[in-house]
């Protein structure tokens, strides 16, 4: 194992010459920087054919949890739709459902997918299970209304970046034991996996300015963690911790069995 930090391909050596880039997070930098971590879903829709709409799910202890659908407009489409379940990124501790829409959004457009976009808890206000139990009463209200939707429920995709695919693979988890509902792939984009921040890249990204170092990694998961000790973090939190894969979903999220139109008539 090496822990020296990788060379960066040159056009991100280009687009990060621009970003204010950090080693440290602290309670007071989180709080400067929150009001930036999103930007509004607006100019991501604009010239879009694309209808939205929004609803609030109830959290298991009564707190209202805002989820955005977007749909494709105008669809000619006769069979139910893929649907994309989005949890967004932002270490834990900061974003809202609108941060990297554009990813999901590019499958809607490609594949005709509905994607729904949850606004979970942030740490360190919620801790805990508090940010996966509220995406996970999303998907359950995603399977629910899969007809108001117009989607297959047998082709949901839970999605995320960071912060959001730790949070995918912890409702996957969570989906897989409670028994309902069904999931058909998991799309897991640089996940936040491990609170114990000890894998190689963790080491590589470390003692040194970056978008998302080693540093800032173990304050979003303290932020998370709270008062829990490294006895008492379940898996829905820390995924990397799960002892037992068996029963998860291990189709590719983007190959012609879960997003694109299983109709004998779509396109190869």
């Amino acid at each position: 194992m090496t822990t020296a930090r990788p060379s960066l391909d040159p056009e991100l050596h280009e687009l990060l010459a621009d970003m204010p880039l950090m080693s440290q997070l602290s309670p007071e930098v989180l709080a400067q920087v929150r009001p930036f971590s999103s930007m509004p879903v607006e100019l991501l829709l604009e010239g879009r054919a694309i209808d939205r709409r929004e609803v609030t799910v109830a959290s298991p202890d009564g707190t209202p949890i805002p989820l955005s659908v977007f749909s494709p407009a105008n669809s000619d489409r006769t069979a139910a739709a893929p649907c994309v379940y989005w949890m967004h990124g932002g270490g834990m501790v900061m974003g809202d459902r609108f941060s990297q829409i554009d990813i999901p959004l590019e499958w809607l457009d490609e594949f005709g997918a509905v994607v729904v976009s949850v606004d979970y808890r942030l740490a360190p206000e919620s801790t805990g299970t508090i940010p996966v139990d509220d995406c996970y009463q999303g998907l359950l209200w995603i399977a629910d209304h899969a007809a108001e939707l117009g989607i297959d429920p047998a082709r949901i995709v839970v999605a995320g970046a960071s912060a959001g695919g730790g949070l995918a693979a912890g409702v996957t988890l969570l989906a897989r034991d409670l028994g309902t509902p069904t999931i058909a792939a998991q799309v897991l984009i640089g996940p936040m996996l491990d609170h114990r921040n000890t894998t190689t890249s963790s080491l590589q990204y470390s003692n040194g300015p970056g978008v998302w170092t080693r540093e800032m990694n173990g304050f979003g998961w303290r932020c998370l963690l709270g008062d829990l000790t490294d006895d008492e973090v379940p898996a829905y939190v820390s995924p990397a911790l799960a002892d037992d894969l068996a029963g998860l979903p291990t189709r590719p999220a983007t190959g012609p069995g879960v997003l694109r139109d299983p109709s004998p008539s779509a396109a190869p």
